[in-house]
Order: C-alpha cells, then structure tokens, then sequence
C-alpha cells in the first residue's frame, strides 16, 4: 500500500513538474497590449467543380494579385468511401480527386488548375510545400522516396527548372541535392532562395533564386549540420544541437533575419541570413508526436510586426510578437467545423491581413481567417474565432 501511494506521489510530480516546463506564456503577461484579431470566414472557398476534393493538402501560398494557390496529395483518399466516381468500375456519383495545384481568386473562385507528372521533370513522389517567389514563379518541393529535387514553374504550371537529381544520395553537405524539401521561401532584395531541407536533410540551405546553385547551408544554432538521428524528442532534455527532422519552414523576414521551423524539438529559430544564430522561442515545449512549430506567416504591415505559427499538433495558430517574440495570444482548436483545425499544416497572409490554412491528414482542406483589425489581448486561448454577428 505505501509502494502504491509513492507511485501515485512521483507521477503526480512529475506532471506538476512538466507543467511547469511549458514556456508559453499566461494571458496575464500579454494583457494590456494588442494583437490581430480574425474571424473564421465559412464560405471560403466556394465549392469546386466536376466533383472534385482535396486530399491532404500539404502546401499554401499567396501570389502579387492575392490569388491563393494550394498543393495537395491525390493519393490520399479513401478509395472505398471518397473517390468513388474515380474508382474502376465507378461506385458514385461523387467523388473524384481534385489536380495538384489549385489557384483561387480573393473571392475564393477557382480559376486555375494543373499539377503532376510531365514532360522533362520529375515530380515529386509526395509532393509538399508550394511557395511563389518574388517573379511569381512557383516552386515545389517533395518529402517523399527519392524526393531530392525542386521543381520551378510558372504561375500557370509551365515547367522551368528542376534543381537536384531525383532518387539521388543525398546528405546535409549535399552541393547539388536535397533532401526532401518541406517548404521554400524568398529574399526578393537579394534574389535568393530559403530552402527548409527537411525531411531527411538537417540544414537551411540558400539557393540563388535564378539559377538554383547553392550559395550557403547551416544547421540548429548555425553549426554545421550533422545528420546523426538524434531519437525521438524528450520534454525537458537539453536543446538539441542539431535540428531534428523536418525542419519545417525558412521564412525571410524584411529586415534581414530568417525564421526556422525545427518542428519537433518544438522551437523557432532566428537566424541573420548568412546563417549567424540569433535567438530561438519555445512552443509548447512538452508538445510529442509530430511536435508544435509547423510553418510560420508574417503580419502584413510593412514592419512585419507579428508572427503567426501555425502549430498543428495542438491545432491552433499562435499570434507573436515579433519584436519582443513574445506569445500574445492563439485561436482554434480541434475539430473540424470552420475554424477549427485538424492537423493545421501551412499558413499564409495576403496583403490584407486575412490569414488562410492548410490542413493534412484527414483534416484536407483551406480555411481563410478574415483580418478584423486590432484588439486588447485578453485571453491566451480564444478557442474558435467565430464571427461575432453569428454567435
């Protein structure tokens, strides 16, 4: 009976003590100040044509005219309860998987739509990640078998480049392939290109955005990168000195720092672009599984002033301060009504401020998060952001 109740004791402590752990920050800290607040917008986008949906859908960028582009996996579905006007012989009227890359208007019409394999490239055998550089070019990267390329288009789908050889050996020290790209993103001024390399890889590695030679890579902290595996993530362990797989997003920011999703060792990194380490922010530092920093967006005023994480293990997307990194608030949750998230795997902002998400998974969909303006933060988590006028 004694042995019993010190068991009981020890777990007990032990929860309290990674409670305690958790760094994200109480309301309390953040009242007083002011966020971006949204509101889910239900009817966006509109429905698509010709029966289709979309399977995980595993990428999500917005272009120069706020037109918002989707990549998504069409060998994702259920074939027995999803696809069955695509399957052989034909089981329903409904449904049938949509093509890769779909291209929606503000309004949320879909006015274009390609993707997948073709003449002169390789497509990616698990497409993810589709970025649009500073040329309105389009870019998409792979984390599957043999994913050791980037693929380069026009906003239209005409094939430009491909940089890497698939099915090549690849490492962290690779000059010439990658290692199953997550996500790519844009330095305009200086014409280069931020690769999240990624899923077998453990490094930024920076491309001219002309021609695709690689111009520099670092790992976590700015050491050289070092693909040992690492095991899987322990809550309270010393900072990993490497990334873990994926590293997950690179995002430039205007004033010269670079952002770095290390997803499962649950960290942003900051970095300068020539790869010198800044600082880091934990969130939801005992998250497990697939862990907490997803992808990361910027507010669109000109000076960037907050970060939106998208966090899709805890399915919620965390509003930052950029300055100061501080959490100031979050909204969502779990589910899969509007607004809600299951498994939130990008996120992207258009000139307006409204924020859009992808979700993977089962989740497989695009939701728009429409900008409302500023607010007092008075609560950490919002839960739901439901129009106000609905609820």
């Amino acid at each position: 009976m004694i042995k019993k109740y010190i068991h009981s004791f020890i777990f007990i402590f032990s929860i309290i003590a990674l409670s305690a752990c958790d760094q994200t920050p109480k309301s309390v800290q953040a009242q007083g100040k002011e966020a971006p607040r949204f509101e889910v917008d239900p009817f966006w986008p509109k429905p698509l044509p010709n029966h289709w949906i979309l399977g995980s859908t595993i990428g999500l960028a917005v272009d120069s005219k706020d037109h918002v582009f989707i990549i998504h996996r069409r060998d994702s579905f259920n074939e027995e309860t999803e696809i069955g006007a695509a399957s052989d012989p034909k089981k329903a009227d409904c449904c049938i998987p949509a093509p890769n890359v779909l291209e929606f208007d503000p309004a949320g019409n879909l006015v274009n739509s390609w993707g997948g394999p073709g003449e002169g490239y390789d497509w990616p055998s698990s497409n993810h990640g589709i970025s649009i550089d500073h040329k309105d070019n389009i870019w998409i990267g792979g984390n599957g078998r043999g994913d050791s390329h980037i693929l380069k288009f026009t906003r239209n789908g005409e094939f430009l480049a491909q940089y890497g050889q698939a099915g090549a050996e690849i490492d962290s020290h690779s000059k010439e392939n990658f290692g199953r790209v997550a996500e790519v993103a844009f330095d305009a001024e200086a014409n280069e290109a931020f690769v999240a390399d990624g899923y077998t890889n453990k490094r930024i590695a920076v491309l001219d955005a002309d021609t695709g030679a690689l111009k520099r890579y670092w790992g976590a902290y700015g050491n050289a990168p070092d693909d040992t595996n690492l095991g899987p993530f322990k809550p309270g362990e010393e900072p990993a000195q490497q990334f873990r797989n994926p590293v997950h997003c690179a995002e430039p920011s205007r004033d010269g720092m670079v952002y770095v999703c290390d997803r499962v060792n649950n960290r942003l990194q900051v970095f300068k672009t020539d790869g010198t380490y800044v600082q880091e922010l934990f969130v939801k530092p005992n998250s497990l599984g697939d862990g907490s920093v997803w992808d990361i967006s910027f507010s669109s005023d000109p000076e960037q002033r907050f970060i939106y994480l998208a966090d899709g293990t805890n399915r919620k997307i965390f509003i930052i301060e950029r300055q100061s990194m501080e959490i100031l608030t979050n909204f969502g949750d779990g589910g899969r009504n509007p607004g809600q998230f299951f498994a939130v795997h990008n996120i992207a902002t258009d000139s307006k401020g409204n924020i859009y998400t992808t979700e993977t998974y089962e989740g497989k969909r695009v939701q728009k998060f429409a900008y409302m303006g500023m607010a007092p933060v008075t609560v950490m988590d919002q839960g739901t952001p439901w129009p106000e006028n609905k609820k």
